[in-house]
């Protein structure tokens, strides 16, 4: 799918059909390209209708207020596109640090059983990933599921923008797989103040969580619960 601002080509990725509008303005949300300004609106785009393109054109529209992007010149993939210290450094003068989320180790449990109970096209096929946000009582919100990782992670912090409901102060944040730096780095970008993966977090990712303040937690998985970062820590 190639997703557009304000008619300015962004970035082609692989995804999962569905939530297309949420995947489109959560990736703009979560690369900075919106400096800040609110989305209008989201709407298929391209030579002729939608149904000509495949629904595979998605436009994400600030009046012109965002500043011109500029566009990925590879395709956008599940794997980690950025590394190294630098990019923590970018990221402090980008990003101000979240207000963190103390886990409960049995909520955070709890979260990731409620999260795999909710992912159907995983129970399906056993290949796609999950995103879910959730609050400091265990309790899921918005759940969506994507061939890549990162882009599940886009749709939901996409639905919260299109609500209204940025920054997620209060809110932690659930991955399917490894809390990597881009993760990581997404929910910063979303105000979220806790990470919870099923799997490990990169060094980097762990760095990206001391900057950022917040709480970082993998491993999660049968009644257990490896901390890597925590509020003062």
């Amino acid at each position: 799918m190639e997703i557009h601002l304000d008619g300015h080509h962004v970035t082609t990725t692989m995804r999962t059909p569905g939530h297309d509008f949420e995947l489109a303005a959560g990736f703009c949300h979560t690369e900075g390209l919106l400096h800040g300004e609110p989305v209008h609106t989201v709407r298929y785009c391209g030579n002729g209708s939608a149904a000509d393109t495949e629904f595979n054109v998605v436009t994400v529209e600030t009046d012109g207020r965002a500043p011109v992007p500029t566009p990925r010149l590879a395709p956008t993939t599940s794997s980690c596109g950025i590394c190294g210290a630098e990019a923590v450094d970018d990221l402090r003068v980008r990003l101000t640090p979240v207000i963190a989320v103390t886990l409960d180790p049995a909520v955070a449990v709890e979260v990731v059983d409620d999260a795999l109970a909710a992912q159907p096209l995983h129970a399906s096929t056993g290949a796609v990933h999950a995103a879910a946000s959730f609050d400091v009582a265990g309790t899921l919100g918005v759940v969506r599921e994507d061939i890549g990782r990162h882009n599940a992670v886009d749709k939901v912090i996409g639905r919260l923008l299109l609500d209204g409901e940025l920054p997620a102060s209060g809110l932690g944040l659930y991955v399917s797989g490894r809390a990597s730096f881009e993760m990581v780095q997404k929910a910063w970008a979303a105000g979220f103040g806790a990470v919870v993966s099923v799997s490990a977090p990169s060094a980097l990712a762990v760095s990206v969580a001391q900057a950022a303040g917040l709480t970082l937690a993998g491993f999660v998985r049968d009644g257990s619960i490896n901390v890597y970062t925590e509020p003062d820590t």
